[in-house]
């Protein structure tokens, strides 16, 4: 990992001497949690940590004013809050006491987002109320020992009559695949908190401040030549994105967040020119770079996470569409599919969209397009901007015609309308650049965008799409 340039408050605490724990809050207060400001690499970070202790490191009310206390503390002194959660949950024995210090923990954390990053790392279970603290991190990291469910087997196999392992039901495999709640699967305790502290060192201490400067000797302006042989000029063919992604950012290091989930839909974070940025791109070698509704909340989430923290977003494109299917549409992709609008539109980040190759329809207008907001809007020759692909649009404009006169018709409608300059000559694409010529393009806008600020107007909250 490339070093950071991170803040006085940070070099000052190392200087202290202690490489690990710089201040305990409530060191003296029994219980299953521990909190205190500790070192992530070269990041600050006010950390809780389970501790072994009795009914499996369960809650009570004590930890909870633990936790919440800590988030406070975090908030106040501007400083990312970290959770090494193995818990039971809420403690029985606790009665509802237990459960009213779960609740000022959970409000406490509710306080921290989008102010200071929250991060969580899972060593052990994390069950009931512990799980859904989890919820409210920003990123969450898990070990193959970690697993967490709301209801636990044996509620489970009472309301159900189905019998699951604890770890079919909550394991990490199951939420870096399945439920997207893990971001980060990690071999072991200590490398999750490397994981999460290198996310850290991406981001800013809070949102008031700027992204660190990363160092590194891969100059802004380098030319990307390899790209032009990265993605086919077959329109169906397939292609990995994050080779495009990786030939852009310095020294191609691409941290990927949720990688197993949605795989259809790449979320990381990187650097151009040793600015730290968020990239979104839709994967082609999976599900053909397809939208779906998984897809949409996953590029939302990592969206508004961007937007929270101040790193500008670079979008590359590559999608025929939203998939069809009755599920999907009796499952609210309708709602879904305006989360990614929504987040798009209302982040107030640079903003730089590349056109890589397909953008059709619905999902050329949710992923950044001009409409919703974005600063620049680039396009590669190879792209297609369209309300759809040729084979639709012929067989809805020319419903009669035959076979012979359908493909005549694809390929006029190919070389007419399949192209970046209709769209450019309307003002919906600011410039139709060469492959090679991608990160120097991205990098100048990164740079002329850097100063600016945006007014938003006060509101209590928005109400978007959930």
């Amino acid at each position: 990992m490339r070093p950071p340039v991170h803040s006085q408050a940070a070099r000052s605490a190392k200087n202290t001497g202690d490489e690990q724990v710089v201040h305990g809050t409530r060191v003296h207060v029994p219980g299953n949690v521990r909190s205190g400001a500790e070192l992530m690499g070269d990041r600050l970070a006010m950390v809780v940590r389970s501790v072994p202790g009795r009914n499996r490191g369960a809650l009570d009310y004590e930890d909870g004013v633990t936790i919440a206390e800590a988030a406070r503390t975090a908030l106040d002194r501007r400083v990312p809050l970290v959770l090494v959660v193995s818990s039971s949950g809420a403690d029985v024995a606790g009665g509802i006491a237990a459960m009213h210090g779960w609740g000022l923990a959970a409000a406490g954390m509710a306080q921290c987002s989008g102010i200071v990053p929250v991060m969580a790392a899972v060593t052990g279970p994390a069950i009931s109320g512990t799980a859904l603290m989890l919820g409210l991190a920003d990123v969450v990291a898990m070990t193959p020992e970690a697993f967490a469910f709301v209801s636990g087997p044996d509620m489970v196999l009472e309301f159900t009559g189905i019998g699951i392992e604890r770890a079919e039901l909550g394991g990490t495999v199951v939420h870096a695949t399945s439920s997207g709640l893990c971001a980060l699967p990690a071999a072991d305790p200590e490398h999750a908190m490397e994981l999460l502290g290198e996310v850290l060192s991406y981001l800013p201490a809070h949102a008031d401040e700027r992204p660190p400067l990363i160092g590194t000797g891969d100059p802004g302006d380098r030319l990307t030549p390899e790209l032009a042989d990265v993605v086919p000029t077959e329109p169906t063919a397939s292609y990995d994105v994050r080779r495009v992604a990786e030939a852009i950012l310095d020294d191609a290091e691409l941290l990927e967040l949720g990688a197993q989930w949605a795989p259809q839909m790449v979320t990381a974070i990187g650097s151009i020119g040793g600015m730290p940025v968020g990239v979104v791109a839709n994967q082609p070698r999976a599900l053909a770079g397809t939208l779906d509704i998984v897809a949409s909340q996953k590029g939302a989430r990592f969206v508004r996470m961007c937007d929270a923290f101040n790193l500008p977003i670079v979008t590359f494109v590559d999608t025929p569409g939203f998939l069809p299917g009755k599920d999907l549409e009796w499952r609210g992709m309708i709602r879904h599919g305006a989360e990614l609008a929504f987040a798009y539109a209302e982040a107030s980040v640079p903003r730089v969209c590349v056109i890589l190759r397909k953008a059709y329809g619905g999902a050329y207008i949710v992923l950044d397009s001009k409409g919703v907001g974005n600063d620049l809007c680039l396009a590669w020759p190879s792209a297609e901007v369209a309300v759809m692909g040729s084979r639709g649009a012929v067989q809805i404009l020319n419903r009669r015609a035959d076979k012979a006169d359908l493909a005549r018709l694809e390929a006029e409608y190919s070389d007419q309308y399949l192209t970046p300059w209709l769209a450019a000559e309307r003002g919906f694409v600011d410039a139709v650049i060469e492959p090679a010529e991608t990160r120097r393009v991205v990098h100048r806008a990164l740079v002329a965008l850097a100063s600016r600020r945006e007014s938003l107007p006060a509101r209590r909250h928005d109400n978007g799409p959930l």
